[in-house]
């Protein structure tokens, strides 16, 4: 298969992001050889961006999803009109075969691909769809939200079928063990880089506390990025348990709008109470407080963005390795390691840790806001006091 070359290279749309990019009439849609004809559309568009748009817009309220979702939609539709050169509601189920093995390569890398180690903003002219080529687990998660998108659009009478329910396969068996995690010895290193953060002047406090704040956070709690940002300190509570002891919880609204309540340990507490009085705030948070879980340096009382988090996490994880490397050879392996980690990489230690701790899968799962330890997991409820019991005396950072 390969793509229509009968139109002029300037009747294509220029590559930018779906929300600006300008899709000549040949390859808008409003003719694709897949729409659907002779029904009643439930939706009104009557172009591929605007039905991209429509299905887009129930996902408004979770950020995290319509982020990735738009991603992969703006992607496919950067690709059809400019390599193909054809509308996405003309695609066939062979052109999407093309389209996997793209994922895979991004080429032209100049035209598709962001320049290395770059992250500008959407409307900068150096923006790109890609970071670099997909690994297999990014390629088919990009195309079950692509099949997502396609089935809704069957079904709102745009598409007359969905070209990749042909190629779609059985579920592949999940791997038996989280692997993205630290292990004991790269944790204790990770946690030392913090240690040896330089705190002579109050700007390197402040950056000090900060960082042993959204590591405790992190770790002791196993949030998301997302809801590190998303969340404010009004999250904080205390109740007393049926042995009359005070505990304290952080609510946390999560992935899909879900809440769940998470143990706030002592060590978490302590932490809290240390960042806090270095931004000149009482140690514990005040009932309807809008001061978000992590600030920016300085006295601004605003939220951060997850780049700017993820930012902070990387250059710790970046100093791990070099401190590593340093020591020789025989280090490099677990420098390597260091260095591919990520934020949520911490969460999967979180769980992991927990788990080889021996606390109970069920309060492990309610801890992460995991839907299910299994599919009859949902027959199981844990004690919210026993959950917090068991979090504070086997899962502890240990600065």
């Amino acid at each position: 298969m390969t793509p229509q070359n009968n139109q002029n290279a300037d009747t294509l749309p220029v590559l930018m992001p779906i929300e600006n990019v300008l899709v000549p009439s040949h390859l808008d849609g409003s003719s694709g050889t897949n729409r659907a004809s002779g029904n009643r559309p439930q939706i009104a568009a009557n172009n591929d961006v605007d039905a991209i748009k429509a299905w887009l817009a129930r996902f408004l309220d979770t950020k995290t999803t319509f982020d990735n979702y738009r991603k992969e939609a703006e992607r496919l539709l950067l690709w059809s009109t400019m390599a193909m050169q054809k509308p996405i509601s003309s695609l066939t189920h062979e052109d999407l075969l093309i389209y996997q093995h793209f994922l895979a390569d991004p080429q032209p890398a100049s035209r598709w691909i962001m320049p290395r180690g770059r992250r500008v903003a959407r409307t900068h002219a150096d923006w790109r769809p890609f970071a670099g080529p997909l690994a297999p687990s990014s390629q088919r998660q990009a195309i079950i939200i692509l099949n997502t998108m396609l089935s809704w659009l069957v079904n709102a009478g745009y598409l007359a079928g969905n070209p990749l329910s042909l190629s779609r396969q059985r579920a592949r068996i999940a791997k038996p063990r989280i692997t993205r995690y630290l292990d004991e010895e790269l944790w204790l290193e990770v946690k030392l880089t913090i240690d040896m953060m330089p705190k002579e002047t109050d700007r390197e406090r402040e950056h000090f506390f900060r960082m042993r704040w959204l590591f405790s956070l992190l770790y002791l709690c196993g949030l998301r990025i997302s809801e590190v940002v998303d969340n404010t300190m009004a999250g904080f509570f205390c109740r007393r348990d049926k042995d009359g002891e005070e505990r304290w919880w952080l609510e946390i609204t999560g992935k899909g709008d879900k809440t769940r309540i998470v143990p706030a340990t002592n060590e978490l507490m302590v932490e809290l109470a240390r960042y806090r009085r270095e931004k000149d705030l009482p140690p514990f948070p005040l009932a309807g407080e809008s001061v978000p879980l992590l600030l920016p340096i300085g006295g601004r009382k605003q939220s951060m963005t997850r780049g700017a988090v993820h930012a902070i996490v990387k250059s710790v994880f970046e100093n791990t390795s070099i401190r590593l490397r340093q020591r020789g050879e025989q280090y490099h392996a677990i420098a390597d390691r260091v260095e591919q980690a990520s934020t949520h990489w911490l969460r999967h230690t979180a769980g992991s840790h927990m788990a080889n701790s021996e606390v109970d899968l069920r309060h492990v799962r309610d801890n992460l806001g995991h839907e299910s330890i299994s599919t009859t997991s949902k027959y199981l409820h844990s004690s919210d006091d026993a959950r917090h019991r068991e979090t504070e005396a086997k899962h502890k950072i240990k600065w």
